[in-house]
């Protein structure tokens, strides 16, 4: 590899920042029961701890992606608190996360709610969300929705529609100027007949309707089979309204897992897209990096670095692609050269690269090692154990 293509690499990296989800360090399960391990996360300032190991490992994770009935269940009284674990361990509070789907209210929808005064109590919880972010200086509120039926003809489809619209335009109004809305989709689960934001078009029009700082949010694991989703990226990217990813991989559906572990050349596909975007505006996508993935088996920590260590690979293989040549075989239609440029750069070992850059920044080269031989994992193992292994997991 050349100077310039190290240079290329170490540039990419110094431009990344992936934000590590609160939840992901906590016990997490199917919907038949919960797996639990012995050095999961039960507190804040467990998850803040955590967050910070993977932050100071690898360098590149500097923000917690916050869920606000989970981890600030007093509203506004709980950011006094996400302060003070922000000074301590390192890492910033990231994006607020409203929580309209888990409360009793909410089993026929929030904002898609037929009963105006659940869509009420759903609005304000968005607005007191927009709050939160404004009071910890977050930029993000980051919104999904299990709105939907589960039968044919159970719901008026337009009606939720147009409620939709309404609530996200007030809570739209609620924003600051430096925030924004991130409206995410999923085609199925928990609804399955129809969910309200099923694909990235409804959420585009969504955004649309709510205002200029609403942007769509792109859940990897949230398309069917054999989707397209470096074409989604694109289209938004052309429209200004990719706000931002979860990060994550998947066999069927929204299996939620480590990213690159199923398809690692779909996600380098989606990268190249951004940098593709990028090369040609020559102006740097606003896009948040979140990652949103289910630990049940593969210990929190440990997968969360693998997780930053593969993007970061990704990201730097996407870095390599030579732009000029592949357009020039694009205008020409010279189809094997084309594709080409995109094998090459995937195929080609970034890992000595990526060494290189974080040696140079202070970081372990082998940040997984690191984490193992640090002691942190059998020092919270023997903390948390009694009480996460005592813990009930049962579908009844």
């Amino acid at each position: 590899m050349n100077h310039r293509q190290i240079e290329t690499i170490f540039g990419a990296l110094d431009q990344l920042a992936i934000e590590l989800p609160s939840w992901g360090f906590a016990n997490t399960g199917t919907r038949f029961g919960k797996f639990l391990q012995a050095a999961a996360a039960s507190t804040l300032e467990e998850k803040f701890s955590d967050a910070g190991q993977v932050h100071a490992l690898t360098g590149v994770c500097p923000t917690i992606a916050l869920h606000v009935v989970w981890d600030l269940p007093n509203g506004l009284e709980s950011t006094a608190n996400i302060e003070n674990l922000s000074r301590q361990h390192g890492v910033r509070a990231g994006s607020i996360n409203p929580n309209v789907f888990q409360d009793q209210q909410y089993k026929y929808g929030s904002l898609g709610n037929p009963d105006c005064s659940v869509r009420q109590q759903a609005l304000q919880h968005l607005k007191d969300s927009v709050a939160i972010g404004k009071a910890l200086n977050s930029p993000d509120v980051s919104l999904w929705f299990a709105d939907g039926s589960n039968y044919p003809g159970t719901q008026n489809i337009r009606h939720r529609k147009a409620w939709f619209s309404e609530g996200l335009q007030a809570a739209h109004a609620d924003l600051g100027p430096n925030q924004r809305l991130l409206v995410e989709y999923k085609p199925f689960e928990p609804a399955f007949y129809h969910t309200d934001i099923a694909d990235w078009g409804m959420a585009l029009e969504l955004a649309r309707a709510a205002g200029p700082q609403a942007k769509v949010l792109v859940d990897l694991g949230h398309h069917y089979q054999a989707q397209n989703i470096e074409q989604i990226v694109a289209w938004l990217l052309d429209l200004n309204m990719l706000g931002g990813f979860h990060f994550n991989d998947r066999r069927y559906a929204d299996d939620d897992l480590t990213i690159g572990s199923i398809d690692p050349y779909q996600a380098f596909r989606i990268f190249h897209e951004i940098k593709m975007f990028e090369w040609e505006t020559n102006q740097r996508a606003d896009i948040a990096y979140m990652v949103d993935q289910s630990h049940n088996l593969k210990g929190k920590i440990e997968a969360m670095i693998q997780t930053v260590e593969t993007v970061k690979e990704l990201v730097a293989k996407a870095a390599l692609v030579d732009r000029p040549k592949l357009a020039k075989a694009q205008q020409s239609c010279e189809l094997v050269d084309a594709e080409n440029c995109l094998k090459d750069a995937f195929f080609a070992d970034v890992r000595p690269a990526v060494k290189e850059w974080k040696r140079s920044r202070g970081l372990p080269a082998d940040p997984l090692t690191a984490f193992r031989e640090s002691g942190y994992l059998d020092k919270i193992t023997a903390e948390r154990a009694e009480r996460n292994m005592g813990a009930v997991s049962s579908y009844a």
